[in-house]
Parts: structure tokens; sequence; C-alpha cells
């Protein structure tokens, strides 16, 4: 067996105590942890690992990335000061003007930047579809495989055009027909759902505002006949809250709710308009959130009401959202600026740093239906973890290392490890180049730009 041994590090496990172990050891025997301890590990599962000196480092598990749009790495920096709707209008002719191989390339730049911040899984949304333009999934698929991370891949979809009342142009949308058809095939080509799966499959229709009534009802039912989860956006701005009152008459919630997509299997993004009867749905009903807060401010859609959803026992994750409204595409930041956002909505107790790092690990693999598997550091889980450096200038002085995470400066990466494997060493990709990932996003870019 492959044997690794992780020693002196500070151990916060995130399992159901918050157990955490100031100088500690975790074994990993073949990819999933098989002992968590205090102290110096015992001779007889020391004998024969590899050790790693974690000393002066922080131990966490893997974080959990639940709302990202990878290729918006090709579009960061655009419509800097607009809200969502105007911003959508502005890059939507940019994006239907994509292909499978630029997407895969700034897939792997926004992926390497993930690694590189502590993020072991990431649930990507990707829905748009230009005709003819090749397996975009497949790329999401190859970009994951060739950094090292786990990956969520929803297919999503729009068939709701400006001309049927939708807020995309008719040609960035596809037939519904087609779309449910080309999520069945993605489920039947990528889903893997054994319990240590690199890649799974999520049915995503986009939003209320770019996806029929016909899309949202058929989509459900068939992620239920094929076993996968579902994911959309909702109650993200106070325009789609209009949109929805005007179209349906009714909110973001209840229209949701009419068409089957509240439910254990679902999470929605963002969050950030849901009043206490909202809450209460998604509670009774097992619907999670992924919560951005950067993009959300970057938008200037909201702070979203996390101490509340957490008092509910709503499923939360951490999400960066797309790299065109969060261009940092950052996850390990998150954990602070939910902190601070939930702080400046609710007051100064309203979030403490163990609860956001346990909304960054535990939180994000409830929302994916992977709370047996990964976000916690416990025998039997897969051995999805990153070692922080706690000891440089950044951070002296400071004697609790979980605020390095959730108050001060991210901490240097040293190590990132998914299923065991090194991923991240030293704060550099060790199964790929950044510099070649960096360039060839680049020149994507330049590639789309010239496309429009």
């Amino acid at each position: 067996m492959a044997r690794t041994l992780i020693a002196g590090g500070y151990l916060a496990t995130v399992d159901a105590l918050g157990t955490e172990h100031p100088d500690g050891h975790l074994l990993i025997e073949d990819g999933r942890i098989a002992a968590v301890g205090a102290g110096p590990a015992p001779a007889e599962l020391a004998a024969g690992a590899e050790v790693i000196d974690a000393r002066g480092c922080l131990v966490t598990p893997g974080l959990v990335n639940t709302h990202h749009h990878l290729y918006q790495w090709l579009t960061r920096g655009l419509a800097q000061d607009a809200i969502l709707f105007d911003w959508l209008v502005a890059l939507y002719p940019l994006w239907s003007r994509i292909d499978a191989d630029l997407v895969g390339r700034g897939a792997a730049a926004g992926l390497a930047v993930l690694a590189r911040s502590g993020c072991t899984t990431v649930a990507d949304h990707h829905y748009v579809f230009p005709r003819g333009s090749g397996d975009h999934v497949g790329a999401l698929v190859e970009a994951a495989a060739l950094v090292g991370l786990r990956l969520h891949a929803s297919r999503g979809s729009m068939d709701l055009g400006a001309s049927d009342g939708g807020l995309p142009p008719d040609f960035a949308v596809e037939p519904t027909d087609a779309a449910l058809e080309a999520s069945a095939e993605a489920v039947r080509r990528y889903h893997d759902p054994s319990a240590d799966a690199r890649v799974r499959i999520v049915i995503a229709p986009c939003s209320p505002f770019s996806v029929t009534t016909t899309l949202l009802r058929e989509s459900a039912a068939l992620a239920r006949e094929l076993g996968v989860r579902l994911h959309t956006h909702g109650s993200e701005t106070l325009e789609e809250a209009a949109y929805c009152a005007e179209r349906f008459a009714m909110g973001p919630t209840d229209y949701l709710e009419s068409v089957g997509w509240l439910a254990d299997d679902v999470w929605t993004a963002h969050g950030v308009h849901l009043d206490a009867r909202d809450i209460a749905r998604y509670a009774a009903s097992g619907t999670g959130v992924a919560h951005c807060p950067s993009s959300n401010a970057r938008l200037a859609a909201g702070i979203a009401p996390l101490r509340a959803l957490l008092d509910s026992d709503v499923p939360v994750g951490l999400g960066v959202d797309g790299a065109a409204s969060n261009e940092s595409g950052r996850l390990a930041p998150e954990i602070r600026q939910a902190v601070l956002m939930a702080r400046l909505r609710d007051g100064a107790g309203a979030l403490g740093t163990r609860q956001a790092l346990r909304i960054a690990t535990m939180g994000g693999a409830r929302v994916l239906g992977r709370q047996d598997e990964l976000g916690s550091m416990e025998p039997g889980k897969l051995a999805d973890l990153a070692i922080w450096r706690v000891d440089g200038v950044e951070h002296a002085g400071l004697p609790d290392p979980v605020a390095a995470l959730g108050l001060a400066e991210t901490p240097p990466l040293e190590r990132l490890l998914v299923g065991g494997r090194t991923v991240v060493e030293h704060g550099e990709l060790v199964k790929a180049d950044s510099r070649r990932l960096a360039a060839d996003a680049a020149s994507a870019s330049l590639e789309l730009a010239a496309r429009a």
C-alpha cells in the first residue's frame, strides 16, 4: 500500500466535534485517511511511510468550490462597473463565440489558480454551447485531469432567448430538446457515481431568466432518472426577483418550488435575496446554497443572509463564481470574505473563523452530496488535504492558525493533496506547468476577443 504520514502540523479536522490537534499526525493509505490523532504517530503507523513534515503549518481538509464558471477566465476585467443583468448583456456576445478548445484553455488556468488556493474539488457551471463548437464538457474534464482536481461538471443550458422574453440573445441559446439530450449524453459519457469519483456530472439549466419552464421541469425529471444532482442560479439579484414577479407572478423560490426544484438533490447559486419564508422552505427540503461573497459584491447584488441560512441548517458551501465576476479566481480568500460580509450584515458575532472553514470544506461537501467522502479529516475519507504555511512573517504573532484563513492574509500553500497525491507543492503545480497554462489562457482570451 502507498502510505504517507503528515507529521507535526496543526490539524483542524472539521469533524462533527470540530476536533483540533495543535501537534498532530495524519496517515494516508491508498488515497484515504487511515488515522488522525494528537502528537507523534505511533511507531507502527509511521513504519515505512513517506513523511511530510508539517511543522509550522495548518492542515485542513481540501476546500470545496460549489459554484464556478471556468470558461469565464477568458473574459475577466470586462463590464467592470455593471450590475448582473447589464454585465450579462455585455458578455453574452463574447461567450457565444467560445468553442471546446478555448473552454479547455481557460478552464485549465482557472483550475490551476483554484488548486494554488487550496481547492481540491470544483463544481463548474457551464451553460453556453454554440452549435458545432465541440465537446465543452470533455474539455473541462481534460483540464481537471491535467491539473489534478476533482470536478463536478454541471452541464448547463439556456433555451429562452430575448425574442421569447429571456435575457440572453437568441443566438446564445439552444433548442430545449437538444439541451436535454446533450445533458443526458454528458452523464452517459463522463459521470462516475463511485465514492472516489474524480468526475461527476450535474444537470444545470442556467437561471429563471434564461430557460423555459419546460426545460426546468424536464431537466429535474431527467436528473432524477439518471441519478445525478441539479444546480441553477437563484435569488441572486433584485432584478431577478422582479423578472419572476412579472413573468410568473411569484418570487424565485416559489417558482423553483413549482417546477420541482426544491429538494435535497438541488443546490442554487447565490441566495442573496432569500427571506425568512424562502429559507424555511430551503431548510425543509434540504436544498443547498452556494455562497459567493466576492462575486455578489463585485456585481453589487447584495449580502446573502448567511447567518439565517446556517441557523436553519440549510446546506451552505462557498463558491468563487466565474472569474469574470471575481477576477481573483481563488477560493481560500472567500473564507475571509464570508466572515467579513456576514459581520457587515449581521454583526460581529455573525460568523466565526471555524464556521467559515466548515462552510468551505464540510459545507461544500454536503452541498455536493459528498459529505461521506469529503470535507473533513476522518479515517475512511478521501485524502483531499491542504497544508498551509503559517510560520512566516504574515502570520507572526498570530496564535490561532485557523484565524490565518479566516481573518488574515491567505497563508502560502505548502502542499495540496487529492486522493493522497500531491497536486501543489511549495505553491506550484506538480502535474502541469503554470507558466504554460498562463500563456495558453492569455492567447485564448485574445482569440475570443478577436472573434467578436
